[in-house]
C-alpha cells in the first residue's frame, strides 16, 4: 500500500513539473510579445522631427492613427503601429560641383543653356522646411510616404527612412522642379549677360566697358534669383499637390562656363594681355624716341648746350681734355 502511494506522489510531481514548463514556455512565447509590443506601443519625438503614426495591428487597417509633433514625451500609438518620421526643421538641398559639400555624391550641377546657346553650370542652394499643420502632414504621408523613390545608388527607400530617404525624395520630386525653373530663367540671357569673360570668345562688335559690365552681371544674376524665388514656390505647390513645403528661398551661388568654354576665354585673356604687354613696350620706346629727339632738337639749338652735358658726362678726376684727340682725356696716375 505504501509503495502504490510512493508512486503515486512521485506521478504527481512529474505531472506538476511538466504542467509548469508548459505554462512556463506558454508564458514566454506569449508573455514576451504581449510585453514588447506594449512597451514598444509607446513613441516620441525629438526636437527635430515629427511622426505621423498609422495602425499596423491584426485586425487594424493602415490609415493615419495621429501626428506626433516635434520634441515630445512618450505617447501611446498603439499595438504594432507604425511611425513615419520626417524631419522640423529647416532643411537645405545643395548643388554644387564641389563632391564634399554636394547632397549627392560626384559633380553636380545644373547645366542649362543661354539664350544664345551656352551651356552654363548654375550652382546654389535650396532652403526649405517641410509644413508642420497637421492636415498638411496627413496629405503628405498619403501622398509620398506610401511609396519608395530610387536614390542614388539605385537602391529605393521610403521617404522617411533616414537621410537617404528623405534625399531619394528630393532627387525624383523636387530636384526636377528646380532644374526646370533654372532653365526657364536662364535662358532668358545672352551668356555674356550672366558671365563677363563669355564675351571674350563670342563675335561681338561693341567693347563693353569693364565697370559697367561687372554690375550688369551682378544685377542680372539677382534678376534670375528673384524670378526663381517667385516661381518655384507656384511650381512645386503644383508638382507635389499642395503646399508641403513652406519657407522656400533659392540662393543662386554660381554661373560657370563649360570647360572647353572657360579654357577658350583663359586662351583670349592670354592672348589680351601678351598684346597689352606688347603695347606697352612700343608706348615706351615711342615715348623714349620722342625724348631723344627733344633732346637733340635742343642741342641743335644750343651747341654750347651739348658741349656742357659732354663735360658732365665724363668721368671724374680728368686732368686734360681734348675734344678730337683719341687721347683726349687723361685720367691721373694712382
Amino acid at each position: 500500500m505504501a509503495e502504490n502511494e510512493s508512486s503515486a506522489a512521485r506521478g504527481s510531481r512529474r505531472l506538476q513539473r511538466r504542467t509548469a514548463i508548459i505554462l512556463a514556455v506558454a508564458l514566454v512565447l506569449v508573455g514576451g510579445p504581449t510585453l514588447s509590443a506594449l512597451l514598444g506601443g509607446y513613441e516620441r519625438t525629438g526636437g527635430g522631427e515629427v511622426a505621423v503614426v498609422r495602425n499596423g495591428g491584426f485586425f487594424d487597417d493602415n490609415k493615419i492613427r495621429q501626428v506626433i509633433p516635434q520634441g515630445s514625451g512618450r505617447t501611446w500609438v498603439g499595438l504594432y503601429s507604425k511611425v513615419h518620421r520626417y524631419p522640423a526643421q529647416q532643411r537645405f538641398y545643395t548643388i554644387t560641383s564641389e563632391a564634399k559639400k554636394a547632397e549627392t555624391s560626384g559633380v553636380d550641377v545644373v547645366t542649362v543653356p543661354s539664350a544664345d546657346g551656352v551651356n552654363m553650370g548654375i550652382e546654389g542652394t535650396l532652403y526649405f522646411t517641410l509644413n508642420q499643420d497637421r492636415a498638411a502632414l496627413r496629405a503628405f504621408d498619403d501622398k509620398f510616404g506610401t511609396r519608395k523613390f530610387r536614390g542614388g545608388g539605385g537602391d529605393t527607400y521610403y521617404p522617411w527612412e533616414g537621410d537617404k530617404g528623405w534625399l531619394a525624395f528630393l532627387d525624383q520630386i523636387v530636384r526636377p522642379v528646380i532644374d526646370n525653373d533654372l532653365r526657364s530663367q536662364v535662358n532668358s540671357f545672352r551668356c555674356a549677360e550672366l558671365v563677363s569673360s563669355c564675351a571674350l570668345v563670342q563675335n561681338t562688335s561693341a567693347k563693353p566697358r569693364q565697370g559697367a559690365q561687372a554690375q550688369s552681371n551682378n544685377a542680372n544674376i539677382a534678376k534670375v534669383q528673384t524670378a526663381i524665388n517667385t516661381s518655384l514656390a507656384a511650381d512645386l505647390r503644383s508638382t507635389l499637390g499642395g503646399d508641403f513645403l513652406t519657407n522656400i528661398r533659392f540662393n543662386l551661388v554660381k554661373v560657370a562656363l563649360p570647360d572647353r568654354v572657360q579654357d577658350a576665354v583663359d586662351r583670349a585673356q592670354a592672348a589680351f594681355a601678351q598684346v597689352s604687354e606688347a603695347q606697352a613696350k612700343v608706348a615706351t620706346a615711342q615715348a623714349e624716341a620722342a625724348a631723344n629727339k627733344a633732346r637733340q632738337d635742343g642741342y641743335n639749338k644750343c651747341p654750347t648746350c651739348a658741349r656742357i652735358e659732354e663735360l658732365k658726362a665724363l668721368p671724374q678726376g680728368i686732368t686734360v681734355y681734348a675734344p678730337g684727340n683719341p687721347n683726349g682725356a687723361l685720367l691721373p696716375k694712382d
